[in-house]
């Protein structure tokens, strides 16, 4: 397996456990459990970007256009 192949398979991975943690920190009673799986998440979070910024680096990972000030506003508007 490449090099390329492995990082989109990693970021993959922690963006499905990202949603995972998120389902169980909503359904998690205990506040000290919760707590720590949500530090485990920001970690998480934060190791997702450090590998994201590494894979656009390399040419691994291309991100969506950026979005006009327009479009931001129109979706600001839908939200509120």
């Amino acid at each position: 397996m490449d090099e390329k192949t492995m990082v989109n398979d990693l970021l993959n991975t922690i963006k499905a456990s990202l949603t995972t943690y998120q389902n169980v920190i909503a359904e998690t009673e205990n506040m000290q459990l919760r707590q720590t799986i949500q530090q485990i998440r920001n970690n998480d979070e934060s190791f997702e970007y450090e590998l994201f910024k590494v894979a656009q680096t390399k040419g691994y990972y291309q991100p969506a256009q950026v979005a006009t000030e327009k479009e931001v506003q129109a979706v600001k508007k839908e939200l509120q």
